[in-house]
């Protein structure tokens, strides 16, 4: 993620800021802009100093303070462009509801961001309802009679158990199941990998190259992971996947990979905004440098992300070691893992030129 300052003072922004502490200009992010923009009110709109003072409107969901984005005062829509993707919400009768379903509109917000700057298809159900994509933010209270709330997805629909916003229920989830890794943005990336291998793959005319890479996707499913939750990875797994769970069937190994080539893209953007250069001191003979000096958005091939990649996850790992903490990034990517990040990668490519 880029980072963003106030038009205003000059500021250095959070994405999800709506006020800017220093000078108290109100904020809002502008997606047809792809950026946060200080802005004033004005005859019942808000103008955009980020755009010449183009008048603007919050999202409605800004007033449930859930969302800071905006839409053009002239747009027919009530909602902005991320959250019309949702088809269902909390139940807000709930107090402790809202700010779980908080936490969980800030992880899509920069999902969604991420979409929209890698140019991806982005239509929502009420739109496209064959091809568009929904989300589902539910409780166990919202889920049928009998039934737990599964995060996962479904013909385009986006499940997100409510219960995953809450930290120490979802860390506890983490150490319960042996996870490195488990975030709310971490759900979203590997879900919406589900959704484009629908889009992307199965109708874009890519399963032979798919299959190559990842295996056959036709194998029984369900099966596939009682297996692996009976049975646990393959012992070779490091030596082909970029997760244990990856291992379980060809989608989930897809759906992985997808999740984390949308981490390496976004923290090599926000390397990239704040001039990050890395140096190994280690040895003379090791001594190797890489500068996020590029667009990852943009990249013209995966060797170029994984050599600014792997510097800075070995530098940012070391730091926080140094602070007591487990690794940022607590994954080896091997050959294979790359390969199959390549793939991903020209998917990307393949979208951007058609």
């Amino acid at each position: 993620m880029e980072v963003f300052a106030c038009q205003a003072c000059g500021q250095v922004l959070y994405f999800e800021n709506v006020l800017c502490e220093r000078c108290g200009h109100a904020l809002g992010y502008l997606p047809d802009l792809s950026t946060i923009s200080a802005v004033e009110p004005q005859d019942g709109h808000w103008t955009a100093l980020a755009a010449d003072s183009a008048p603007y409107r919050y999202c409605k969901n800004y007033e449930a303070g859930v969302c800071n984005w905006m839409l053009p005062v002239e747009s027919a829509e009530t909602f902005c462009a991320a959250c019309r993707h949702n088809k269902t919400i909390p139940d807000l009768s709930v107090p402790e509801n809202l700010e779980l379903w908080r936490k969980l509109e800030a992880a899509k917000r920069r999902l969604i961001y991420s979409l929209l700057k890698l140019g991806l298809p982005l239509q929502n159900q009420t739109d496209n309802p064959e091809r568009g994509l929904a989300f589902e933010f539910l409780s166990e209270a919202q889920a049928p009679h009998g039934q737990s709330v599964m995060t996962g997805h479904d013909n385009g629909v986006i499940t997100l158990a409510l219960v995953e916003a809450d930290d120490a229920k979802r860390e506890h989830a983490r150490a319960q199941m042996g996870e490195p890794y488990r975030t709310l943005l971490g759900h979203f990336r590997h879900e919406i990998g589900h959704y484009y291998w629908n889009i992307l793959v199965r109708d874009g005319g890519k399963l032979e190259t798919f299959r190559t890479v990842f295996g056959l996707e036709d194998q029984d499913y369900a099966a596939a992971l009682q297996s692996h939750y009976a049975n646990g990875p393959p012992v070779d797994w490091r030596q082909n996947f970029v997760t244990a769970y990856a291992s379980a069937h060809p989608w989930e190994d897809f759906a992985e990979t997808w999740a984390h080539y949308l981490h390496i893209v976004d923290t090599l953007e926000t390397a990239r905004s704040f001039g990050v250069k890395v140096r190994t001191r280690a040895s003379r003979e090791t001594k190797k440098e890489a500068a996020v000096d590029f667009d990852p958005h943009k990249s013209p091939s995966i060797e170029r992300l994984i050599g600014a990649w792997l510097p800075l996850c070995f530098a940012v790992n070391s730091l926080n070691r140094s602070m007591g903490q487990a690794d940022l990034y607590p994954f080896v990517l091997a050959p294979t893992a790359i390969a199959k990040l390549g793939y991903v990668h020209e998917l990307m490519r393949d979208r951007r030129q058609n």
